[in-house]
């Protein structure tokens, strides 16, 4: 387990995640409109075949050390799959990340779940790598709830590129989000979860 909060818990995916995940990535799950809709989905394939491909996954990146790219977000109560947060390199040579964040189901939505991801997520990455001393959160304007949820958990608005992206033929602004480590820790001196 990565780091467990009053809601939710991030740890590793498991086995019996896979059938809930692949279940959320056809080419019509409502979350995809609000996460980098800009980009070319692929279509929809069998969810056998998603599956399949997710466990061969999940057996090959094992034994990686962490931290690893993604991680399971989970309710605590029962250990259900709720969704994923992950992280990837804006720029691996100034230590430069990015991360974010998707409950899969809109019916779990609006329920705290993804103001403790975003925050135990947050706080995992720079107690895992000492070198962060920043991390950036990409959205866009046609996504809202990311961006209150980015602010309330202490990420600063940094850029907003106009008109960079184009959904259902309308322009929306590119934002851009990032937060220091001296500012993380002045505002949860305990770590995040002792806020909670």
């Amino acid at each position: 387990m990565y780091k467990e909060g009053k809601q939710i818990q991030l740890r590793d995916m498991q086995a019996e995640d896979v059938e809930e995940w692949a279940r959320w990535q056809t080419s019509d799950a409502h979350w995809k409109t609000l996460d980098a809709p800009y980009y070319h989905q692929e279509e929809s394939r069998p969810l056998e075949e998603i599956a399949q491909e997710q466990l061969a996954k999940l057996a090959r990146n094992a034994d990686r050390p962490r931290p690893h790219r993604v991680a399971a977000i989970a309710r605590a109560e029962d250990n259900s799959y709720l969704g994923m947060v992950s992280w990837y390199w804006i720029s691996q040579e100034t230590y430069w990340p990015a991360l974010g964040i998707v409950i899969y189901d809109p019916a779990n939505w609006g329920k705290g779940y993804g103001y403790e991801a975003l925050g135990l997520w947050s706080q995992y990455l720079l107690d895992a790598n000492t070198q962060f001393v920043r991390l950036d959160l990409r959205t866009w304007s046609g996504n809202k709830g990311m961006m209150r949820l980015a602010e309330k958990v202490g990420y600063m608005l940094e850029a907003r590129f106009r008109k960079a992206r184009i959904v259902n033929e309308q322009y929306y602004d590119g934002i851009g989000y990032g937060l220091l480590r001296d500012e993380w820790q002045q505002r949860y001196p305990q770590g995040f979860a002792a806020a909670l």
